[in-house]
Formats: structure tokens, sequence, C-alpha cells
């Protein structure tokens, strides 16, 4: 049917599904055994809030049905994709997957203050918790050193140098 015969307050505006976290092309999908369990407890909220919606208008209801199915599309494929790496089986005298990282700066505009981050997977990433992403430019530059040793990063034209002070593996599920 051509457009011309479509009434305006007919047209539904498509839905916005906000995308997941980025993982960039050619990323294997590394996650912790709680970011696992994360995701699998936020696929069972959506599904729930898909099967019991109490909204009464058509309109919204068609709304609200697009955006949970787009957005337990997505998650699914983010399940789908998903290889578990757990802490508890990485060597402990070095950063990998999964560690949490102490470390001091040496050199740089941030002399003397010390950092701690955990590297977990994309979903997992939250900068409040100091959990950023394993490929992360820090989380790269840190991987595979030990305590001791010293990595050097690239904040702009500036580069920090920083000591690697203590290496942990929590492996417990928040």
């Amino acid at each position: 049917m051509s457009r011309g015969f479509v009434k305006e307050e007919d047209q539904e505006e498509a839905p916005f599904i906000p995308p997941r976290a980025d993982l960039p092309a050619g990323t294997i999908n590394y996650v912790t055994p709680a970011g696992y369990e994360k995701l699998l407890d936020e696929r069972n909220e959506l599904e729930t809030e898909l099967t019991s919606t109490t909204v009464t208008d058509e309109k919204e209801k068609r709304h609200l049905t697009a955006v949970l199915t787009g957005k337990l599309t997505l998650l699914n494929e983010r399940i789908a994709s998903a290889r578990i790496l757990d802490p508890k089986d990485q060597p402990r005298e070095e950063v990998r997957f999964g560690a949490r990282v102490k470390f001091r700066i040496i050199e740089g505009e941030q002399k003397g203050s010390e950092r701690q981050f955990q590297f977990v997977g994309v979903d997992e990433a939250d900068i409040k918790k100091n959990k950023i992403a394993f490929f992360a430019p820090i989380a790269r530059v840190i991987t595979g050193k030990k305590v001791g040793e010293i990595a050097e990063f690239r904040r702009g034209p500036a580069i920090q140098k920083f000591e690697i002070t203590s290496i942990e593996y929590d492996t417990s599920i928040e």
C-alpha cells in the first residue's frame, strides 16, 4: 500500500532499543562466573517483565513489548557468545582476566597516587566499582605484569609509569 493512504496518527515510531556495552569486533566475550550469573539474572528479569506487563493501552503495550523483545535479543546474543573464565583458574603471580590489581603511580601528573581496578567482562565493567573491561587500554598495558614490575601508560601526550603493588583474584560473586 502506498504511504499516501496511511493516516499519520496510525504510524508508530520505531522503539529505541539501547545498545549493550560495546564489544570490539573479533574480541572474545570473556566473562567471570559472577558476570555470567548477572547476565542470566538480567534475562530472567526481562522475561518476567515481558510476560507480566500490566499495560492495557494497546499502542503502549506494543511499544513495551518491542523494546523488551529487542533487549532480550541483544542480551541472548551476548549470553550465547560468553566464554566464562574463572579467576581462580588464572595464574596468581601475574595480571590476567579477573584480577584485582593495585598499582602506585611513580611518574606522571598523578605521581604518588594509588589506584585499584579489577579486569572483567564488558557487561560487568563499572568504573564506579573500579571494574574495567579487560580490553581497556590500561588493562592491556598491565596484563601479564607481576608485582613489582613497572608499566607505562600513555595519557594523551603524557606518559605515566606505575608499579604493580598487588594482584588478587576474588572468586566470590557480588
